[in-house]
């Protein structure tokens, strides 16, 4: 079978502290890499390690000049360092992969025969997860579900780092804090077709796990950014108008109640806590529209001043570039 249909392919690997993890792991890649019809080359991005990783990446890569190494000032943390390979890399093809060996390279091939069927990013999906039920696994299955709902991009393990994708779907948006698991969402927002596929899950036996719970706080976090960008980046007046048409109308509602209250009952309005209340809403209703309004403007200047349209085309027949 004709694995993808790419003619090259780029490995991404951030790296962290893993100094007894890297020569196994390129051993494992090499493997592999050799038996695909792409040509290949492997980006290790060493985000501020400070133990021998990067004096062993050199090493490697000074001996293998398919092996490419970019390093960090400081500890950035793995979205920045996978925005930096996305960046570099020069492959019709791209496959993110971990350095702690919990991945495995043996796993490449059957993503690329996935991404031949027709697909533009096959995930990985850790099934047989071998790390702690609490404090890893159990988290991880309740964010999946949530940015699943969200998004509307359903995976089993958006944080499986083993994934391959058709490169023209990692262009045009910028990543920050842990949004490198949101990469599936953007992709399906752009119109990718995307699929998963159950992979190998090795449990750690060298150095040590550089997430903990607090992680999916922040994951979280960024599921609201991710969402706003995906749904009302394009017409923000959207959001911000219903919400201060909202409060406009809790507002009324509040005065209307207020007067009926008068009426039946004699029961003063200037005293009533609902009239100070009534007036907070109509201010904070009015505020919203206005942001709204001014989140618009600036969205067109984004996108009229770098000459950005609001779309995509995926393929023309009988177009030229200039029709």
């Amino acid at each position: 079978m004709i694995r993808g249909s790419g003619n090259s392919l780029s490995i991404i690997i951030p790296v962290y502290n893993e100094e007894e993890n890297l020569l196994e792991l390129y051993g494992r890649l090499i493997t592999v890499l050799p038996s695909l019809p792409q040509q290949w080359e492997i980006f290790f991005i060493d985000d501020g390690s400070r133990d021998r990783s990067f004096s062993i990446l050199k090493e490697i890569a000074l001996k293998d000049s398919r092996v490419k190494v970019l390093r960090f000032m400081r500890n950035y943390g793995q979205t920045a360092a996978i925005a930096a390979g996305i960046a570099h890399a020069t492959g019709d093809i791209v496959v993110f992969l971990d350095a702690d060996l919990q991945n495995d390279p043996q796993d490449i091939p059957a993503l690329l025969d996935k991404l031949a069927d027709g697909y533009d990013v096959v995930s990985g999906w850790r099934k047989d997860r071998k790390d702690s039920f609490l404090s890893r696994t159990f988290p991880s299955r309740i964010a999946n579900s949530i940015i699943s709902a969200v998004t509307g991009c359903h995976l089993h393990d958006y944080g499986c780092t083993l994934k391959a994708y058709r490169n023209e779907f990692l262009k045009g948006f910028t990543l920050y804090g842990e949004m490198h698991r949101f990469l599936p969402a953007y992709a399906y927002q752009n119109g990718a077709r995307i699929t998963e596929i159950t992979v190998t899950h090795h449990p750690r036996t060298r150095g040590k796990s550089k997430y903990g719970i607090e992680r999916t706080f922040k994951v979280l976090l960024d599921l609201m950014t991710v969402k706003f960008l995906s749904t009302y980046a394009h017409k923000p007046i959207y959001l911000f108008g219903m919400v201060g048409m909202i409060l406009v109308a809790l507002a009324v509602l509040l005065v209307a109640y207020l007067v009926m209250m008068k009426l039946l009952t004699g029961a003063s309005l200037i005293e009533s806590p609902l009239l100070l209340m009534s007036a907070m809403f109509v201010i904070l209703g009015v505020h919203s529209i206005f942001l709204g309004l001014i989140a618009e403007l600036l969205m067109r200047t984004y996108h009229e001043s770098q000459d950005k349209p609001t779309y995509r085309i995926k393929e023309t027949v009988n177009l030229t570039e200039n029709s």
